[in-house]
Formats: C-alpha cells, sequence, structure tokens
C-alpha cells in the first residue's frame, strides 16, 4: 500500500478528519495557510505542492502554466484556452464552477437542504427579505469545490452583477462530514451574496461560501479583497456585465458556491447529488420566453 493510500484512508475515518480541520483554531490557521502558501522560495513552494498531493488528486495537466511561483499561485492557477467548453443555449444556465453537486433541487417553501438531515432556510443564508420572497418554491445547486479542483468560478448567462453582499463569518470544513454534524454550517461561515440580472430578466443569486484555510473570495470586478480583514461596506453596489463563460472570481482554495434561481428554473437532467460537473455544463433549464439577447 502507498503512502498516498494510507494517508488517504486515516483522513476518510469520520473523527479524525472531523478533528483535523474543525477542531483546530480555524482563524489562526486559515490566517497562516493565507501567509505560507504565498511563500515564493522554489524548496517551499515545492514540498508544499508535493503534500498537496498526497492529499488529493491534483491534475496540472490543463493548467494554462506549467511553473509556479508558489502553492497559492497553483491554488488559483487558470486553464488553457479552450479547456472548458461553454453551453452556447440561451435556455441553459450553466455550471459557474468545477464542482461535486451537493444537495439541489426545490426550494420548499423558504427551506433548503445542506446535506439530508440538515435543512436550513434562505433568510439564514442570504439576510435578504426580497432575495427571500424571489427565491421562494424556487431552485437551488449547492456546489463543492474539492482541493485539488481547478478553483475559479465563471458567469454562469450573460448577466450583469447588481449587488454583492458581504458577510462575515467563521471558517468551518465544509466537506460532507462536517455538513453532516454542523447544524446551519453555510449560514455560519464567510460567505458573499451576489446579485446577477440575466439578460433574459430573471434575477439568480451565487453564494460563494469560503472555509477552513480559504476565508478569501476575490472578483474580479471589486477592488477589494473580500475576507475577515474587510473593513469596506457590507452592501456593495455594482454594475458589472458579464458574458456566459467569463471569469467572475476565484476562492484562494477550495469551498462552495450555492446557486439560486426563481421558481420556473428547472434543473436539467445531469445534475443530481454527487455527480460532477464542470464550468460551463448544463445546470437549470430557464423558463419558456425567458431568452433575449446578450448584454453588449
Amino acid at each position: 500500500m502507498t503512502l498516498r493510500s494510507l494517508i488517504a484512508r486515516a483522513v476518510q475515518q469520520e473523527d479524525l478528519n472531523f478533528l483535523l480541520t474543525n477542531r483546530i483554531p480555524r482563524r489562526l490557521a486559515t490566517r497562516f495557510m493565507g501567509w505560507f502558501s504565498q511563500i515564493e522560495q522554489p524548496f517551499v513552494r515545492d514540498v508544499s505542492i508535493g503534500i498537496w498531493r498526497l492529499f488529493c488528486d491534483l491534475d496540472l495537466r490543463e493548467a494554462k502554466k506549467t511553473r509556479f511561483s508558489s502553492m497559492h499561485d497553483c491554488f488559483i492557477r487558470e486553464l488553457k484556452d479552450g479547456a472548458r467548453s461553454i453551453d452556447a443555449d440561451p435556455m441553459v444556465i450553466v455550471s459557474p464552477c468545477d464542482a461535486i453537486v451537493g444537495a439541489c433541487g426545490t426550494i420548499k417553501g423558504t427551506e433548503l437542504l445542506q446535506i439530508k438531515g440538515f435543512p436550513y432556510t434562505l433568510q439564514d443564508l442570504l439576510g435578504d427579505c426580497d432575495l427571500v420572497d424571489l427565491y421562494r418554491n424556487g431552485r437551488y445547486v449547492t456546489l463543492r469545490l474539492t482541493a485539488g479542483m481547478y478553483h475559479r468560478f465563471h458567469a454562469p448567462h450573460d448577466s450583469r452583477v447588481e449587488q454583492v453582499t458581504y458577510i462575515s463569518g467563521d471558517t468551518w470544513n465544509v466537506n460532507p462530514i462536517a455538513l453532516q454534524r454542523i447544524e446551519k454550517l453555510f449560514c455560519k461561515n464567510e460567505r458573499a451574496v451576489i446579485r446577477a440580472r440575466l439578460a433574459a430578466g430573471p434575477l439568480i443569486t451565487l453564494v460563494p461560501v469560503a472555509a477552513i484555510l480559504v476565508a478569501s473570495i476575490r472578483l474580479r470586478f471589486l477592488e477589494v479583497k473580500l475576507d475577515p480583514g474587510h473593513c469596506g461596506p457590507h452592501v456593495i453596489p455594482c454594475d458589472a456585465s458579464f458574458r456566459k463563460g467569463e471569469e467572475m472570481g476565484w476562492f484562494q482554495h477550495g469551498s462552495t458556491i450555492i446557486v439560486f434561481a426563481p421558481d420556473g428554473f428547472t434543473l436539467c437532467e445531469n445534475v443530481q447529488e454527487g455527480t460532477v460537473v464542470r464550468v460551463g455544463q448544463r445546470l437549470m433549464q430557464l423558463p419558456r420566453g425567458d431568452a433575449r439577447p446578450p448584454i453588449r
């Protein structure tokens, strides 16, 4: 048995995994990793990436660069041009990121699931009564980015970002083990609520949720970094247009994005709990009559 398989078996033990990732000073560990991962020293970089490979499947064949200045540089790597095919159907919202599909489906009133048996409410997550009303009985998809995945996220449709609300919070791990043990976990963690108006008219919302070691969200259309040190406004007005598939931002490592759409949208047939989706693949179908020319 290889060293990697032995480590993987140990980490997969639920109690050990939960202890290692949650019963430690989470904010301190996150600050340390934020500093350490950006050290631009070849030995530190190579050893760090080597250890990272022991714990996850890290495939760099699609990366635009072949050499990285630091572990952080590898975390937030860009992909080669054409590495992802974007579904051009104007009636389809595509996945904004590479991810494993978690809980998804129809919101029951204002209640949805982080995992089976663990509900939370739109109000707890979004903190906005207007959005709660908008997504009542709507649709949602939880997208979990693992550590080895591509960590940038993209516009799911031709759209205009109207507003970003930053909500400071904790840095619990967001893996399935933690989701089975911590109630309303997504509602406890740091997150951004991104309101995006589709060219077709409806408003969808993306909620990137940060986690331990990754409590930092970067948005290309904002000059500030959204992290626990953010001292700017809680609500940030925006006017940023995107074409479907255009990059919007990235996590400093990996985490979760929850996509919300109003009632009338439907999940595509490939979106089921446990399946893997990639940037540009079909996620939701717009209601009939909602396709218009893209924003220029």
